[in-house]
C-alpha cells in the first residue's frame, strides 16, 4: 500500500475513533471498511498526544472541543513540539499560544483536547 494511502486511511480511522468517543460504547464502521469500537473508559473523550498525533487528528481533537478555526491551532501546537511528557498541563504550549492572543476560553479549549 502506498504511503498516501495508508495516510488516508489513518486521517479516515482516526476521525471515526475521534467522532464516536463521545459515545459510551459505539461500534462504527469507517469509509474504509475498517470496524472501530470506542468506550468512555480506554481514554479522555477526543484527547490527543500532542507531540506523536498528525494534523488531522489535532484539528478532529480541537474541532470536537469546540474551538474556533481548529485547522490553524493544530499548526500552531504541532509548529511547538516536543512537549514534556511530564507537564500535564501543556505549560510550554499555553505560553507559545498566548503570543497570538487567543483568549484564556480558547487556550483552555484547546489544552482541554491534548495531552503531552
Amino acid at each position: 500500500m502506498k504511503p498516501s494511502k495508508i495516510r488516508i486511511a489513518l486521517a479516515v480511522i482516526a476521525t471515526a475513533v475521534s467522532l464516536t468517543a463521545c459515545t459510551s460504547t459505539t461500534d462504527q464502521t469507517t469509509s474504509a471498511g475498517v470496524s472501530t469500537s470506542a468506550t468512555s473508559a480506554s481514554a479522555p473523550a477526543g484527547k490527543v498526544s500532542a507531540n506523536t498525533a498528525d494534523e488531522t487528528q489535532i484539528t478532529a481533537a480541537l474541532k470536537a472541543a469546540g474551538v474556533t478555526n481548529p485547522e490553524r491551532w493544530a499548526k500552531e501546537v504541532m509548529e511547538y513540539r516536543p512537549y514534556a511528557a511530564d507537564d500535564n498541563d501543556l505549560t510550554s504550549l499555553r505560553q507559545n499560544l498566548a503570543k497570538y492572543n487567543p483568549g484564556q476560553d480558547t487556550v483552555d479549549k484547546i489544552v482541554s483536547a491534548l495531552t503531552p
